[in-house]
């Protein structure tokens, strides 16, 4: 399995120093979570049958015709390249890279032709693909794709029964770069979205993905009955249709992005990402790793492609000085080692 972040048990281990004394910034989950409403007195009792109601949220908010709820994005992940190989045999797979792993880990896993490409050369690789998947916004740099060059990429596709694969996974800071209200009308275009990183809510295990029927149809037949619990979608339908605390929290969230990308900038560090998490090709990555763990701040490690560190927002003012103090510390480290060289 590949190694993620929010993985705070492994830090625990490695160094010694109990969970609760961790200032966690591996994901770019917001901190500031949806209050998850009281459940139903059958919530655990009763076998979670399928919810137009939740359907019908998640249709509202994305603002995509129709939507299969799923056990996490994750789901669709695994899923996706199964489907693809059953229905149309192994393809030709460009995955934007870097982007989040397991993308082309699973299209690779299921035998497919995956290269993985970076963002600027995706142009040159739509005719020679029978499947591209873009994460957009992109985990982890922030780099986006506007929606008419998708949506050419996606006609481009499907004229030769190809798919376009679009995770908008961190999109609820940016919805206008949603492609989801054209899934109805556009064939092989397949928008996936999540409930768990602009809610706070990973551990719910909840996702959407729009698409035509026929693919929905088959994701629905391959990943089988009752994927949703029943308490996941009672809170999906409260957070989804909790119009005031998208708002506020939206605003929040891109002010805290562009604090955190300041602050980076002030101790010499040219970021990019999101209103969630940032990103910058640290050519002294592990160290810098090392360095936050060994002060009790856990930062995202990337040593795929060019690597790289991603930070998440802290989730309160004393996270935030802890930070600061962090970086202060990685600055002088860095200054004392270029003086000793």
């Amino acid at each position: 399995m590949l190694e993620h972040g929010g993985n705070l048990n492994d830090a625990v281990i490695r160094y010694g120093v109990a969970r609760a004394d961790w200032l966690d910034l591996s994901t770019g989950i917001n901190p500031d979570f949806y209050p998850a409403p009281s459940l139903r007195a059958d919530a655990w009792h009763r076998l979670p049958e399928a919810s137009d109601d939740l359907a019908a949220a998640a249709c509202a908010y994305y603002g995509a015709p129709q939507m299969l709820p799923v056990a996490g994005t994750q789901a669709a992940i695994q899923a996706l390249p199964q489907l693809r190989l059953r229905e149309h045999g192994v393809a030709r797979v460009v995955v934007a890279a870097p982007a989040y792993a397991e993308h082309a880990h699973r299209w690779q896993q299921a035998g497919h032709a995956m290269r993985e490409v970076g963002y600027a050369d995706l142009p040159d690789t739509v005719d020679a693909c029978d499947v591209m998947v873009v994460c957009n916004p992109n985990n982890p740099t922030g780099a986006r794709v506007t929606p008419d060059v998708l949506l050419r990429w996606a006609q481009q596709l499907a004229a030769r029964g190809g798919w376009l694969v679009v995770d908008e996974a961190f999109g609820d800071t940016t919805p206008q770069l949603s492609v989801a209200a054209h899934t109805g009308a556009q064939t092989g275009l397949i928008v996936l979205r999540s409930v768990g990183k602009f809610f706070g809510l990973a551990g719910v295990r909840l996702g959407f993905v729009a698409a035509q029927d026929t693919i929905l149809n088959g994701l629905r037949e391959w990943l089988g009955p009752w994927s949703v619990s029943g308490p996941a979608q009672q809170i999906g339908i409260a957070a989804l249709r909790d119009i005031d605390w998208q708002q506020g929290t939206r605003t929040r969230l891109l002010a805290a992005g562009e604090r955190l990308q300041r602050l980076l900038a002030d101790y010499g560090i040219d970021s990019s990402g999101s209103a969630m998490f940032q990103w910058w090709p640290e050519p002294n990555a592990a160290a810098f790793h090392d360095c936050m763990a060994r002060q009790s701040i856990w930062v995202r490690l990337f040593t795929r492609g060019a690597g790289g560190i991603r930070l998440g927002l802290p989730p309160d003012e004393a996270g935030w000085q802890r930070l600061q103090q962090g970086l202060q510390v990685w600055r002088e480290q860095t200054e004392h080692t270029e003086h000793s060289a």
